[in-house]
């Protein structure tokens, strides 16, 4: 698996507020939070609907929808 771009410090610092911004789980995209969706979407920059495709065909992993976006 490759590295976090985020250090320990930082996820330690990530709020549990779904209502803040950034995941509270930097592995995995939790679709039921708006601020979620709003997030990775900006931050793979990528359209919320290309995002939800996406995680439809294969799963919530971030790394697994970072390659296939790569690929698409």
């Amino acid at each position: 698996m490759p590295p976090s771009v985020f250090n320990e410090s930082e996820r330690e610092n990530m709020s549990d507020n779904p209502l803040e911004p950034g995941p509270r789980d930097y592995d995995r995209i939790n679709v039921l939070v708006e601020s979620e969706i709003a997030y990775w979407s900006k931050e793979l920059g990528v359209p919320r609907e290309r995002l939800a495709r996406a995680i439809e065909q294969v799963g919530e992993k971030v790394t697994d929808v970072r390659k296939h976006l790569a690929l698409g």
